[in-house]
């Protein structure tokens, strides 16, 4: 065998330049791969992490940003339906009117697509026991809720992968 040449997957000698071309381009596939961190799970191109404590909203959002992400941002129906196999609760999204009533907003200023439950967002109904409702959770059955920033759920995080 020559010093020069290297085996290819089937034994045939080959020419050291195109070996080294096909490595090279598969390493550079390697380089681009991007993967989520221990702990996250990757849905169409970003990482997502489901909590497993409970906060407020702005402890949740927190949490988010320490991570290096922020709360989820539900793009399509394609990541909503994703979201509903992961959670068996309900926890908090990047969604909340706190800065006008009424005016949802993502944390991103993404533009609202409405996935809204029935009679939803309601603010509480008006019942002094709910109080302001400016932020919002996803149900078990992929629809929205507002609820009291302070109420005490799980969340979800979301990061473009590394």
């Amino acid at each position: 065998m020559k010093t020069d040449a290297w085996l290819d997957a089937t034994g045939d000698v080959n020419k050291p330049k195109e070996n080294y071309d096909i490595m090279q381009k598969n390493v550079f596939r390697l380089c681009q791969l991007k993967i989520c961190p221990a702990g996250w799970m990757m849905f169409n191109s970003s990482c997502y992490f489901l909590s497993t404590s409970s906060g407020s909203w702005n402890k949740a959002r927190e949490d988010c940003r320490n991570r290096g992400g922020d709360l989820v941002v539900i793009n399509d129906d394609d990541e909503q339906n994703f979201l509903s196999t992961i959670i068996n609760k309900e926890p908090w999204i990047g969604l909340n009117d706190i800065e006008t009533e009424g005016s949802w907003k993502w944390v991103d200023d993404t533009p609202l697509t409405k996935h809204w439950a029935k009679k939803q967002p309601d603010n509480g109904g008006g019942d002094p026991q709910w109080g302001e409702e400016d932020c919002a959770q996803i149900l078990t059955y992929k629809l929205w809720n507002d609820c009291k920033c302070s109420s005490s759920m799980q969340w979800i995080c979301e990061k473009d992968p590394v």
